[in-house]
């Protein structure tokens, strides 16, 4: 085991133990270093990593804010994580379609079973039905979309995967949108979809909710070919 990855699991074990608790600043990388017997780039490479996972916020400076902070944000990590594999190219379209088919119908579930409306998801559908809209933006507000609706679930860790596979959908949603033999058409469908799922949400309909959004995901999946048949 390398010196950081040392650094590492001490860190994870206090932070288990409950020593540092969120929005708590970690010791100085001084203090760190001389209580592991390290050396302090090691402790500065374990605090970049931290960083990266999104386990920690570091500011430079003297005051109240500077130094480690302990924070809460899962979803900056891991979803960093899941798009380096997709950007790999290691995981296939139908891969990820079956993902988020597992993930949003249960997510849209929980969502429905909460009920009550959800102005932001109703924004949303009215920006992507407006005439003209390009297709990258349409792709984006329908991203927004379907993460809205997730995040009612409440599950931090759903969120953070659907999340780190946001560039692996919206990948293979621009190759479908190439090969389809109308957009606009495609475009007023899904607008409608999105409509069906989000009132369903709002009316507390579990099972329609989760079954119009499997249609919507797996039904442009087809209809752009990527399914291959």
């Amino acid at each position: 085991m390398r010196t950081h990855e040392k650094v590492l699991a001490r860190i994870e074990s206090d932070l288990a133990a409950g020593r540092w608790a969120l929005g708590e600043r970690l010791p100085a990388e001084r203090a760190l270093a001389e209580e592991l017997g390290v050396s302090r780039p090691s402790v500065r490479e374990a605090i970049r990593i931290l960083e990266a996972m999104g386990i920690i916020r570091t500011a430079v400076g003297s005051g109240p804010d500077a130094g480690a902070t302990v924070i809460d944000r899962p979803a900056a990590g891991l979803g960093a994580a899941v798009r380096l594999h997709v950007a790999s190219g290691t995981l296939p379209v139908h891969d990820v379609v079956a993902t988020r088919v597992a993930l949003e119908t249960w997510a849209v579930r929980e969502a429905a079973l909460a009920a009550g409306a959800d102005d932001e998801a109703g924004r949303l559908v009215r920006e992507m039905s407006a005439p003209g809209l390009a297709v990258d933006e349409f792709v984006r507000l329908d991203q927004d979309f379907h993460l809205t609706i997730a995040r009612r679930a409440g599950n931090q860790l759903v969120e953070a995967i659907l999340t780190g596979l946001r560039s692996a959908v919206h990948d293979y949603v621009a190759r479908g949108v190439a090969g389809l033999p109308s957009w606009p058409d495609t475009a007023r469908r899904l607008c409608a979809e999105h409509q069906q799922i989000l009132d369903a949400v709002t009316a507390g309909d579990a099972d329609g909710a989760e079954r119009a959004t499997r249609d919507h995901i797996v039904g442009f999946y087809r209809e752009t070919g990527l399914a291959g048949g």
